[in-house]
């Protein structure tokens, strides 16, 4: 067997070893009933200034699975708990060390209601390199210029499926939010396909996880990435992974950041203006996907969620 085929079969026996034991978040109740709720979270972009006026449960309507529903929760998070992960793909260009300043000055001026983790990724793992603490000073200190080696991160995908299933114990309630940083490049496939089996897998792992998924992107290094291709493929795959997890891809065209700090201030003002949105759903056998369609008529306001929600299975109990 080759290598890669070695790799590949080593990965698949991870994923199926990492399916029973997959830990998710409190992301759906059932009652004694056939209706069960289905919770995620929606991010308010105002048009201009830092915080979104309150939203009204009657400035939007949904639809799931293609029917339209009322939302059986609808509440703003406020200062709740958050789980937020700096995600770095190590086989970045050992020139990110300019960007380090910029992580390190967002870590330092996060709110006291939110932990931080850092987690680097290296042969198809999340390493983390600082658990969760909010301890802001003392995990700005453990960030490191990337190996830089290319190809170290097996695949952008499996780390973030890794993350996804192997999500350290959290607080209960806790929002789980990723800021993935990385050039975004299957090397197991280059040309863009929107079925790419191992970002499906990474999206379904995320969104049964909970998390919501920030990707900025940043070259690698070697010759992969290098080229207007491979940038088209990697970028599209992770626009895939936002759109699909709520979140927002980052980028400045086909070139690194300048400077992360715009991003970072982006991301600051969503945390600060997310909702908790629950929609009624109906169990089937097993625990599935529904599709969650957001719609606002109010012209000063964006509502930006994930595109599906967990249905759970008939026979599960309150999580």
């Amino acid at each position: 067997m080759s290598p890669l085929c070695s790799f590949r079969a080593g990965i698949a026996a991870c994923s199926l070893a990492l399916a029973a034991t997959l830990s998710l978040p409190a992301a759906f109740a059932q009652g004694e009933g056939a209706a069960a709720v289905a919770t995620t979270i929606v991010t308010a972009l105002p048009k201009g200034g830092e915080a979104a006026p309150p939203v009204p449960q009657s400035s939007f309507t949904l639809k799931v699975d293609g029917k339209a529903v009322q939302p059986t929760i609808w509440q703003p998070y406020g200062q709740g708990e958050v789980q937020l992960v700096l995600l770095i793909d190590n086989s970045l260009r050992t020139s990110f060390a300019r960007n380090l300043e910029d992580l390190a000055n967002f870590i330092n001026a996060l709110p006291p209601n939110i932990s931080i983790g850092i987690a680097y990724m290296q042969n198809g793992a999340a390493l983390f390199n600082q658990p969760f603490t909010k301890d802001h000073a003392a995990a700005a200190k453990t960030l490191h210029i990337p190996a830089g080696t290319a190809g170290s991160n097996a695949s952008p995908y499996f780390c973030l499926q890794d993350l996804a299933r192997r999500w350290p114990a959290a607080q209960s309630g806790a929002r789980r939010e990723v800021m993935m940083i990385t050039d975004g490049v299957d090397e197991y496939n280059l040309r863009y396909d929107p079925e790419d089996p191992y970002v499906r897998a990474a999206v379904d792992d995320s969104n049964r996880s909970g998390m919501v998924v920030f990707p900025v992107y940043f070259r690698d290094q070697g010759r992969l990435g290098n080229s207007r291709y491979e940038t088209d493929a990697g970028q599209n795959y992770l626009f895939q992974v936002a759109d699909a997890t709520g979140g927002n891809m980052y980028y400045e065209g086909l070139s690194n950041p300048v400077s992360l700090t715009p991003f970072l201030q982006d991301l600051t003002r969503r945390l600060q203006n997310q909702y908790e949105l629950g929609v009624p759903v109906k169990p089937e056998k097993k625990v599935t996907f529904a599709d969650l369609k957001l719609k606002t008529e109010n012209g000063a306001m964006k509502l930006k969620a994930a595109n599906r929600v967990v249905v759970p299975a008939a026979s599960t109990g309150p999580m």
